[in-house]
């Protein structure tokens, strides 16, 4: 078969009965022409399998933006609209928040605020436009240094090809000398991913020196390296980790530092919008996924996936996941087609017969469930960038686009991508027995997560073949990586704690001022005595005091070694065993740090203590059952 030469009636002649291939167990991980037979196979069943309502259904329309629009809804995303418009004066907010960012990301900044600025003149719109140099002219004068101090010399923006920065050093920043020799000293393992320094920046050091050319090659090639994350002493920040108000700065930072790293690498991020259309109001099949989980949440409190799709995995489990051909064998289309209304008419009242589905035919419902969502799993904002991520050059730079694209995610579309990332990779897991090795598993699930029909565009052939490589590769990342995915870079973490206490800086002065103004002295000294940490009063220097209300010891004053752990705190409280207390096993509670320069953060087992309070000497510890 030449490559992209694809018609919905291929001749399979040379498959043997069961629709296999010859060689199933050949090389995992290289991909060639024969290997892609697997994902045009794929489409084709999607063809015979169309959802009941699919030719009623209008395309989701995606809207070409004009002119400054992409770049006013990107600002508002990155929570910076008021650095242009009506509310342009208010900014002291962005002022902090922009203080706090690297020089690739407030580069990206600078670049569509230029951009809406001269949309604005050129509409002569009668708002006061900030010109973007005095935006960061202010940021470039206040002493305030960059959190994750991510001013290597090396790294030259436009704007400033000669300037260096001597930033001082705080608490989360290090020295120009430090980062140089940070990124000098970066492992040179390249299978490393340093969380520590902005990926932008990186990127940005890289393109400067001849490491860059060294191992280039996108996603095309054969081998995945075995990427790991080095051990960080203050704990790694799992997606989950943190409390709501801090997850809402990651985002904003997550959106920069991947605008800031696609513009170093000279790859277009554009985020699609999408024109509302009419969708389904109840069901189970082609209803949007919030909605889905709006009526689940009705039966089952506190539930983050759809139910439909939890007891589908579950059906496919039950049998067996040695089956051969498992995910890729399609189920016979009819009756695929009759379970749908089946399940639609009977799945919440709890009549269906379960017994009758076979392992082949709810693996096809699971792939119907995922293409007939209104809007695509990896939503309509971020499935071209997730396309895209095959074009960055370096397989750790695709890792890295990734890994902010996920946290992009809404919670709902990004809980029910871990928990099928998680399936397949148990499905993967039996691949002695089922065949279904990694290459195969991405090769039949990209077109399911990647080919949606809002984008409805009439690729020519030969796009349509680099495309379906290019998606199937970056499924097989999101499957292989899928743990370093969750995690939140230190970086971003560091500059969420320095806008913080940044913002608690303000609001001190602030509280300050109006209670001098009402004179309340008396309330304000006993407000006072209450907001003291125990860190200030009554524990030693190198003692913490943590909290546990949940457990029968509830307060313990801890020493603070070098060696000292989170678990090995959570350890030492639960042996402390009383009997009226309803007893928690280890897995369920977590140390938590509270308050200080974080909003909430649940520790990992391994973090060291004392690196972590000397980074936030004014946290409480608690220790409680994780939400959720």
């Amino acid at each position: 078969r030449r490559s992209g030469q694809y018609t919905m009636n291929h001749d399979h002649s040379k498959k043997t009965p069961d629709g296999a291939s010859f060689d199933r167990s050949g090389s995992q991980d290289s991909l060639d022409e024969l290997s892609m037979d697997d994902y045009w196979k794929e489409l084709e069943n999607i063809h015979e399998t169309r959802g009941n309502n699919y030719e009623e259904r209008i395309a989701l329309v995606v809207k070409e933006p004009d002119e400054g629009e992409l770049e006013e809804e990107w600002l508002k995303e990155a929570g910076l609209s008021n650095l242009f418009g009506e509310s342009s004066g208010d900014s002291l907010e962005s002022m902090v928040f922009l203080s706090t960012l690297t020089r690739t990301q407030k580069a990206a900044v600078e670049k569509r605020v230029e951009t809406v600025t001269q949309t604005m003149r050129k509409k002569n719109k009668q708002h006061q436009i900030p010109d973007v140099r005095d935006i960061f002219r202010l940021q470039n004068d206040s002493k305030g240094k960059v959190c994750d101090g991510s001013e290597p010399s090396t790294v030259r923006t436009s704007e400033n090809k000669n300037e260096t920065h001597d930033g001082t050093k705080g608490n989360f920043s290090l020295g120009t000398d430090e980062q140089k020799t940070l990124l000098e000293d970066m492992p040179s393992s390249d299978t490393d991913i340093n969380l520590e320094i902005s990926f932008a920046e990186q990127a940005a050091n890289l393109k400067d020196s001849s490491v860059g050319k060294m191992y280039k090659g996108g996603g095309g090639d054969t081998l995945l390296p075995n990427f790991r994350l080095p051990k960080d002493k203050t704990g790694t920040t799992k997606i989950g980790d943190l409390a709501p108000q801090d997850m809402k700065k990651v985002y904003s930072l997550a959106l920069i530092e991947l605008t800031a790293l696609y513009d170093i690498l000279g790859t277009e991020f554009k985020q699609q919008k999408a024109i509302k259309i009419k969708t389904k109001d109840s069901g189970l099949f082609g209803v949007p996924l919030s909605l889905l989980l709006e009526q689940d949440q009705k039966r089952v409190p506190g539930t983050k996936i759809p139910l439909i799709f939890q007891k589908l995995i579950a059906q496919i489990e039950e049998t067996t996941l040695e089956t051969e051909g498992l995910l890729r064998i399609p189920g016979v289309a009819t009756r695929v087609k009759g379970l749908c209304q089946e399940l639609e008419a009977k799945f919440y009242e709890g009549t269906f017969n379960w017994e009758n589905v076979k392992q082949h035919d709810a693996a096809s419902l699971l792939k119907l469930f995922i293409r007939e969502l209104p809007q695509p799993l990896l939503t309509v904002e971020y499935l071209k960038a997730f396309q895209d991520v095959q074009n960055l050059p370096t397989k750790k730079q695709q890792l890295q686009a990734l890994n902010l694209l996920v946290i992009l995610l809404p919670e709902a579309n990004r809980d029910t991508l871990k928990v099928l990332l998680e399936f397949l990779q148990r499905v993967i897991d039996h691949r002695d027995k089922n065949k279904m090795t990694l290459k195969n598993v991405a090769m039949v699930m990209a077109p399911n997560l990647f080919t949606f029909h809002g984008f409805g565009s009439k690729t020519i052939e030969q796009s349509e073949f680099v495309m379906a490589a290019g998606t199937a590769n970056v499924m097989r990342f999101m499957i292989r990586y899928q743990k370093l995915l969750w995690t939140i870079p230190k970086f971003i973490v560091n500059q969420v704690r320095k806008q913080n206490t940044e913002s608690q800086k303000k609001e001190k002065k602030d509280k300050a001022m109006k209670k001098l103004l009402k004179k309340m002295a008396y309330d304000r000294e006993k407000h006072e005595k209450q907001e003291k940490t125990p860190n200030d009063t009554d524990v030693p220097q190198g003692v913490i005091r943590v909290q546990a209300p949940h457990l029968s010891k509830v307060s313990m004053a801890i020493q603070l070694t070098e060696e000292l752990k989170a678990g090995d705190i959570v350890a030492r409280f639960l042996s402390q065993k009383s009997g009226n207390v309803q007893t928690l096993k280890k897995e369920e509670v977590f140390l938590y740090e509270i308050g200080g320069n974080i909003g909430e953060r649940c520790l990992d087992d391994d973090t060291y203590m004392k690196d972590l309070y000397q980074l936030n000497p004014n946290a409480e510890w608690v220790i409680k059952p994780k939400q959720g």
